[in-house]
């Protein structure tokens, strides 16, 4: 069920990727939403455009393996979570997942999501930040069954 979820946030992500470059790809004005501005950028950095010094080839190769232990690593404790730290493991799983795949196409991820005071991100960044609080809370919080 983790990695049907995972996959599901992903696609939703990569979906709304893509409609948004669609439309704003021909239109160069911003959308002001109060909270934020969506306007098209890519990232060909890791997260909060760090470290763009790399070569697209390595970010691309490191960006597979984080992906790749994370995905082990929440699949083999999935059977012990509890909803709360579950449902924060597949929007991890899912946003990584989204972004992974948007960096394969050698342009960076998109971002459009602007706030002028946090890094330019995208839903599946949202996806991350939110997947790993529920995570940790959860968790914390002693949401892993016992004797498992």
């Amino acid at each position: 069920m983790l990695v049907f979820s995972a996959a599901a946030l992903a696609v939703t992500d990569l979906l709304v990727k893509f409609a948004l470059v669609q439309i704003l790809s021909h239109d160069s004005h911003d959308t002001d939403f109060g909270l934020f501005t969506v306007r098209l950028a890519y990232n060909t950095g890791g997260g909060f455009s760090v470290p763009s010094w790399l070569p697209p080839g390595a970010m691309v190769l490191g960006t597979v393996a984080l992906v790749a232990v994370l995905a082990a690593v929440l699949v083999r404790s999935a059977p012990r979570l509890k909803k709360r730290p579950l449902l924060g493991a597949a929007l991890l799983l899912g946003g990584a997942l989204g972004n992974l795949v948007d960096l394969l196409d050698g342009a960076g991820v998109v971002d459009y999501l602007h706030t002028g005071w946090l890094p330019s991100s995208n839903l599946a960044g949202v996806f991350v930040v939110a997947g790993a609080v529920l995570l940790v809370l959860g968790t914390v919080r002693g949401s892993v069954r016992k004797g498992q």
